[in-house]
């Protein structure tokens, strides 16, 4: 941490407050504006944190944090913030496939980002049966009482001042047309509005998944093929304890996770114009009563009726896919956090990209490099090196995400063939790296691409012992087991080139 002289502190708290100016001023109170606020703050910063809700936020989503989100956490001096909120910790995860499941535990990886597989390997055989395992462990929580931790931390941060108000636009120099801060509208308290403006020499938004800033800056708009409807299940028995759940079975993916002693997170997967969930199917609730539930363990189905019981449609978020778009063309603005790159929840990685974004980003703002965050030619620069720096990490996660969100809820042959290859590659044991990539503790983008091409030729041979095999007549069939290999590899690539491409780019 940085530290300034105490009159320093006071005069720059005095003009946070009197005159609403800082260095940064960053719009958004949630997962990453708190964290860059903090990160800034440790920094000498002086920052102002704008927030339209200070309530505790109810969501269905940031609720698990990986490993490799948790250490980007302790990085920013915010571990703390995962105590006292009775989260739960999570191992890796448990996959069930028709029936057959196979767990995934979180490998030992050491510092250059290789497992350790035979220390790993013994882990593996007890983890079960002890909880004092030396492998990474992840964290799941209500997503509510998460924030409000980051927001606390932010609140007794002696170079942050928080102001709870609703920001309505930039405002830009007449000349120049830098960013120089935002106009809000604050509520108070007699319900009066009152118009507000805040300056800084570099504004941060992070306004969220529905950003109303996005277009302005950014100019893309997310894509979203299905959506997540989140139940609540009181005292849900799922064995194995500790685990996130992914069940694939005749309905599209379901995602379990305990974010408390007494609660279990179901996130069921709908996409958009699915007949199945139309209304003279009984819309979603009935897809949930009549495809979903009969998938599940029959130890589950008693909860998921129960939280159906009240009869309303379950809260529901859309499911996003927004790659990062480079930003050098407004000064004085940056756009971050899901307002800025989003991928499918499936695989539990947004936390994890938003913490290690801060990382990178305040180490490439760190006033030992830019002393003034209003230079623009500077801030340009970090944010080049920003988007380039943070690909190896992002990049795999976004991928995966994606890729295993086509596997899972597959809608042809190719894809649930290279669904059927992906559930045996685990069974043979090929786990550590896969979800190593997904825990944010393996930042080698060649990894993942090595592990999805092995999927998908898994697949081919599945789909080619299936076909030829079984009878005298095999032989014959041999043609049409070429044309399906071909087939599912083409499919492998579409699934997986075009997403890495776009990532990398």
């Amino acid at each position: 941490m940085v530290l300034k002289s105490a009159e320093a502190q006071r005069e720059a708290e005095r003009r946070r407050k009197e005159h609403h100016e800082a260095d940064a001023v960053v719009v958004g109170a949630g997962v990453f504006g708190c964290a860059i606020a903090f990160a800034l703050a440790n920094q000498g910063r002086s920052v102002i944190l704008l927030e339209r809700w200070m309530h505790e936020p109810d969501r269905i989503v940031g609720e698990l944090l990986q490993p490799g989100g948790r250490e980007a956490l302790k990085k920013l001096g915010l571990d703390k913030c995962v105590e006292g909120i009775d989260a739960i910790p999570c191992y890796g995860y448990h996959v069930m496939y028709h029936g057959d499941d196979v767990i995934i535990p979180y490998p030992i990886v050491d510092a250059n980002g290789k497992v350790q597989e035979d220390e790993a390997e013994e882990e593996k055989k007890s983890l079960l049966d002890k909880k004092t395992n030396k492998r990474p462990e992840g964290v799941s929580f209500h997503h509510g009482r998460f924030i409000m931790q980051l927001r606390k931390a932010c609140a007794n941060h002696a170079n942050i001042t928080i102001f709870e108000t609703n920001v309505l636009e930039t405002i830009p120099d007449e000349h120049s047309k830098q960013i120089l801060g935002v106009k809000t509208r604050t509520t108070l308290e007699n319900n009066q509005k009152k118009e507000d403006y805040f300056f800084g020499q570099l504004t941060i938004i992070a306004d969220g998944y529905d950003s109303k800033f996005r277009k302005q800056i950014l100019g893309s708009t997310p894509v979203v093929r299905s959506k997540f409807y989140a139940l609540e299940l009181i005292d849900c028995p799922f064995p194995p304890q500790g685990f996130g759940h992914v069940i694939i079975g005749n309905a599209f993916p379901v995602l379990m996770y305990q974010i408390g002693t007494h609660e279990t997170r179901a996130l069921i997967d709908v996409p958009e114009k699915l007949e199945a969930a139309s209304p003279k199917n009984g819309g979603v609730r009935g897809y949930i009563m009549n495809v979903v539930v009969p998938t599940l363990p029959e130890s589950v189905r008693p909860s998921v009726l129960a939280a159906l019981a009240d009869g309303r449609i379950p809260k529901s978020m859309p499911n996003s896919w927004l790659p990062a778009t480079k930003q050098t063309h407004h000064a004085g603005v940056l756009l971050l956090g899901d307002a800025y790159n989003m991928r499918h929840p499936l695989t539990g990685g947004g936390m994890t990209v938003a913490f290690n974004d801060v990382v990178t980003l305040s180490q490439l703002l760190h006033p030992s490099r830019i002393p003034n965050l209003s230079d623009p030619v500077a801030i340009k620069a970090a944010m080049k090196e920003f988007s380039w720096k943070r690909k190896s990490l992002t990049s795999i996660i976004n991928v995966l995400a994606q890729a295993l969100y086509s596997l899972f809820a597959a809608d042809d042959a190719q894809l649930r063939a290279l669904q059927k290859g992906c559930f045996r590659y685990f069974q043979m044991g090929y786990t550590d790296e896969p979800v190593g990539l997904m825990a944010g503790l393996i930042h080698r983008p060649f990894v993942l691409a090595y592990h999805f091409f092995t999927v998908a030729f898994v697949a081919i041979w599945l789909n080619l012992v299936g076909v030829c095999g079984g009878s005298l007549l095999g032989i014959w069939k041999a043609p049409l087991g070429v044309v399906d290999a071909f087939l599912i590899l083409w499919r492998a690539c579409v699934v997986f080139l075009p997403v890495l491409w776009t990532e990398l780019m």
